[in-house]
């Protein structure tokens, strides 16, 4: 097995396409060998625990309507591209997601963390949903199989935020300056949004060093 760290953040639209492109490589190769492991990295790790309102949020960060606009083209384009439906209408609240990583974080104890990502990319890009509010990540939790209550318990205490905020740092000293960027085997960065034929040489190239 290979070890791919992904680091993200399930607010970054790049993430989303990301995972999404590197999921249909790992279908095209379903003896892949890969052990995904997420870590957190917040796009926003300023942002006030409510959040804010989105459309604010976007025009103070892209100077302006037409700022944001021009700057989420190419999100658009490439998220059709990759078959996925993204409403970002819908999303009105730009969220601070240190529970969402704690939440992640825990999902990894029960090796069901890519599962919640997934969810939390869904609730996020396609239903508009807030995913600091406990309810939402509570709801998600239940959805993979982890205990809700337990969950709900520890995002109300400040149980890891210590630990995500470290693990965040430590990323941005080894140089992560955005995501997302997978790590493949401990070793190689794969920085960006990239495209599935990429994956598929990647775990084409590792197959062959395993046959060597």
């Amino acid at each position: 097995m290979v070890q791919l760290d992904i680091v993200s953040d399930p607010i970054c639209p790049w993430c989303y396409i990301g995972k999404t492109l590197l999921n249909q490589a790992l279908e095209a190769r379903p003896d892949h060998g890969f052990t995904q492991v997420w870590h957190p990295f917040q796009l926003n790790p300023d942002m006030p625990a409510e959040g804010m309102d989105r459309r604010a949020y976007l025009e103070g960060k892209f100077g302006g309507k037409d700022g944001a606009v021009r700057a989420y083209a190419p999100v658009v384009e490439r998220a059709e591209a990759a078959g996925l439906e993204i409403n970002f209408e819908g999303i009105t609240r730009t969220p601070n997601t240190m529970d969402a990583h704690r939440l992640i974080h825990w999902a990894g104890i029960e090796d069901r963390q890519t599962p919640v990502v997934m969810q939390l990319f869904k609730a996020y890009f396609e239903d508009g949903q807030d995913i600091s509010d406990l309810d939402v990540l509570a709801d998600i939790a239940d959805g993979v199989g982890m205990d809700a209550a337990v969950v709900r318990k520890l995002l109300q205490s400040d149980a890891d935020r210590d630990d995500i905020a470290k693990r965040d740092a430590q990323f941005r000293e080894m140089g992560v300056t955005g995501v997302p960027t997978f790590i493949v085997a401990g070793q190689h960065a794969v920085p960006g949004c990239q495209p599935a034929e990429l994956w598929v040489k990647v775990i084409d190239e590792l197959a062959g060093q395993d046959d060597a």
